[in-house]
């Protein structure tokens, strides 16, 4: 269910079950093209994955969907594009991913989805989209606010 907000390119979705978490994920995809960059925040276990999965999903991928905890990444090859699914929980400093040479990925035209950002605070651009997602007493609710014309037009259809 979709709640627009006024005042800002903003929107809040509310997702009672993990199934519906990803189910906005895939609707949310379905208009996604590259260049884009979605930023994934939330606390621990609040559905960052689940989210990631069915956008994933959505642009046509029909295997598994890794969490890239320990990788770092997790690449996938999609009709939508290549899309780059990260998870920067566990780097402590930005300088690490430099260092691990991960900047290919952010030049490259390719959609980027990013867990735990605020670990690499000044090493990333400013994303097209950024996704809040609040654990409820109902599920999940999403907070989505979008900073570019193409994370704006992506909320317009979702």
């Amino acid at each position: 269910m979709r709640k627009p907000r006024t005042g800002n390119p903003a929107s809040c979705f509310c997702c009672p079950t993990a199934e519906d978490l990803e189910a906005l994920g895939a609707r949310i995809a379905s208009r996604a093209q590259p260049p884009l960059t979605i930023f994934l925040c939330g606390e621990l276990g609040v559905g960052k994955t689940t989210f990631a999965r069915g956008f994933i999903r959505g642009c046509g991928h029909q295997g598994q969907v890794k969490s890239p905890t320990f990788t770092l990444v997790e690449p996938y090859d999609t009709p939508c594009g290549i899309i780059y699914h990260f998870d920067l929980f566990r780097v402590s400093d930005p300088d690490e991913l430099e260092l691990a040479g991960l900047r290919e990925y952010f030049a490259s035209d390719s959609i980027r989805l990013i867990e735990w950002p605020e670990r690499a605070a000044g090493w990333l651009r400013i994303p097209d989209l950024t996704l809040e997602i609040l654990a409820t007493p109902g599920g999940r609710t999403v907070d989505a606010h979008a900073a570019s014309d193409n994370g704006t037009r992506l909320l317009a259809y979702s």
